[in-house]
């Protein structure tokens, strides 16, 4: 089970120690203030603890607690992988490996624009999924259809939020698109989407070809951040 960080309480006033940065030549306020939130991010320390390529692990962790979709045996495709987080995540869960001895053997593939660095039991590979022939080429290195399609991807940010939220929902459609057509029947759907109104049909697309359709905001996405992610479970073939 995934415990949310806790607060600490010991000391004098109960107050968190957090790490001040100094704004430096050079730097601007903007990323001043992303370094100093991540300095401070729990989720972040946890993440270099226990081994993680990013914060993001946790997000995929705590959906699959709630909707438990990557079980021993289930195939996975993680779009733009990289770094790698998801796939660290789903190796054990899957059991790709092999190291649950009792259990069936899952498979783990990770598609990226960029080289991503190895991960042991993930099959990761340099494609774009927009290609074509990428799904046929997915299914391949699948030995057959998926069971679970998942997607952390984000367009680039433009600095225009509304623009941002377009780019993204297009993505996801994208995304979902290309699960349709690999995706097993009862197969499951993860991507995030940012709220901003543009997502309706989206939804609409989705509640057509799935059993049922959720949208969740992970306790380790962060409270400022317009992110949520989709969950499509039982899809319809």
């Amino acid at each position: 089970m995934v415990k949310k960080p806790t607060k600490n309480t010991s000391g004098r006033g109960q107050r968190d120690l957090k790490v001040k940065v100094k704004s430096a030549r050079g730097r601007t306020n903007s990323s001043t203030r992303w370094l100093q939130r991540q300095l401070n991010d729990p989720y972040v320390k946890r993440a270099q603890t226990e081994g993680y390529r990013g914060r993001a692990a946790f997000k995929i962790l705590e959906l699959n607690e709630k909707f438990n979709f990557l079980v021993a045996g289930a195939r996975v495709v993680d779009l733009g992988c990289a770094p790698g987080g998801w796939c660290q995540v789903a190796v054990p869960k899957v059991n790709s490996l092999g190291t649950r001895k009792g259990k069936s053997i899952g498979k783990v593939v990770g598609i990226d624009l960029q080289e991503v660095d190895p991960i042991p039991g993930a099959d990761i590979y340099q494609l774009d999924f927009l290609d074509e022939g990428a799904d046929e080429q997915v299914m391949a290195w699948l030995d057959g259809p998926a069971d679970v399609v998942m997607s952390d991807m984000a367009a680039s940010s433009s600095g225009h939020k509304q623009t941002d939220h377009l780019r993204i929902i297009a993505l996801c459609e994208a995304a979902a698109y290309f699960a349709f057509d690999v995706l097993e029947e009862g197969g499951t759907f993860v991507a995030k989407v940012l709220a901003g109104g543009a997502e309706g049909e989206l939804q609409k697309l989705l509640k057509n070809r799935f059993a049922k359709v959720v949208n969740v905001k992970p306790p380790s996405s962060r409270s400022d951040s317009s992110e949520k992610f989709v969950v499509a479970t039982g899809f319809k073939g």
